[in-house]
């Protein structure tokens, strides 16, 4: 797929740019979050302590981004102490099986996405391993959770250090920049899934292997579990494009509605990859069924001309004092001739009959 242009965080051509200072700031904690905050003068704080976020929270003005690893308890509980969100959007930062989701509050609005990636520590190829990104955005703060690193949320933080002057054009621009940046990650995994099907199915055709199987159930359970996480980003992106937002402005959303559009792109490749994983389970149901339409064949035409040998056989067997040939020296041979000559009529009819 081709990679397209980011409008999110890039300035309009009338956009001016000024020479933004950045703030001298205190000592830095291993406790405190990563930290960006942008005053309404232009200057740029970074690595802030928990009492001047709470400040800057109060006060309402500039634009202040937190970045919180959850598996820190110190800098876990000051979504609570500091930011004093509500307690059943905190409980659910600390579990990982948080579904994706939108939910509003009176003073933020709560959003839940996941990042999805293969995961590189089994030997299964078709392995998916999500990792939840949480996300508190109010009046002028914006407040990211989540338990390992998150490559979009270390990308945003580059970006708005090296350029403040982003951070100030809204703290809903900068968890769309965030959100954009983990969406885009979802195309690369779907040419990959998409590559792995276009590999079974090459090797169904190449050689037929029994052990496939196990591989195409695999890659059925990697895709509908992909498309399990994008299906309900997708409503989430919908309201945060279409349905009014105290934190977001009527202008921003339509960059929410690009994803929106990425989303629906992802759903459709998805779609794809499924019924292509569809055609590869029918043609290898296909390949048994006449694999052993086969081996049922070859059984069939053993049994047609091992039947009149058996009755030979049989006849010979029997008890019988006044048969013809049974005193003969040539009788023995007699009756493998006979049998012989019966198993020849018989594959002669079968290839007369194209049955063979």
């Amino acid at each position: 797929m081709r990679a397209r242009p980011r409008a999110c965080l890039t300035r309009p051509p009338s956009y001016t740019s000024d020479v933004t200072a950045t703030a001298p700031s205190p000592q830095a904690s291993k406790h405190w979050p990563i930290s960006l905050y942008r005053r309404p003068d232009g200057t740029l704080e970074q690595d802030i302590a928990p009492l001047r976020i709470r400040e800057i929270v109060q006060s309402g003005e500039g634009e202040l981004w937190v970045d919180i690893d959850s598996t820190s308890m110190h800098q876990h509980a000051l979504l609570e102490k500091v930011f004093d969100f509500h307690h059943l959007s905190v409980e659910d930062t600390l579990s990982p099986d948080t579904r994706v989701k939108f939910e509003e509050y009176p003073p933020y609005v709560f959003v839940v996405m996941a990042g999805v990636r293969f995961d590189e520590g089994t030997p299964d190829p078709f392995d998916l391993e999500t990792i939840n990104l949480y996300f508190f955005l109010g009046k002028n703060f914006l407040v990211t959770v989540h338990a390992v690193p998150h490559k979009s949320c270390v990308t945003a933080r580059e970006r708005l250090v090296r350029n403040p002057e982003l951070l100030g054009r809204g703290a809903e621009m900068t968890m769309h920049h965030i959100i954009d940046q983990a969406v885009d990650a979802y195309f690369p995994l779907v040419e990959q899934l998409n590559t792995l099907v276009d590999t079974l199915e090459e090797r169904l055709f190449e050689h037929f292997d029994e052990r496939l199987i196990h591989e195409i159930f695999k890659a059925k359970r990697a895709a509908f579990g992909f498309r399990r996480h994008v299906g309900p980003l997708r409503e989430v992106l919908n309201i945060l494009t279409n349905r009014p937002c105290a934190f977001i402005r009527s202008e921003t959303q339509l960059y929410y509605r690009d994803i929106y559009d990425h989303t629906i792109r992802i759903m459709e490749s998805l779609d794809t990859v499924r019924d292509l994983l569809a055609g590869v389970l029918e043609t290898y149901l296909s390949q048994t069924s006449n694999r052993m339409n086969k081996v049922m064949k070859q059984l069939s035409v053993v049994a047609t001309i091992a039947l009149p040998l058996i009755v030979v056989g049989g006849v010979y067997g029997m008890n019988f004092s006044q048969m013809p040939f049974t005193h003969s020296p040539f009788g023995f041979y007699g009756a493998l001739l006979s049998m012989v000559a019966v198993s020849g009529v018989m594959l002669w009819v079968l290839k007369k009959n194209k049955w063979l």
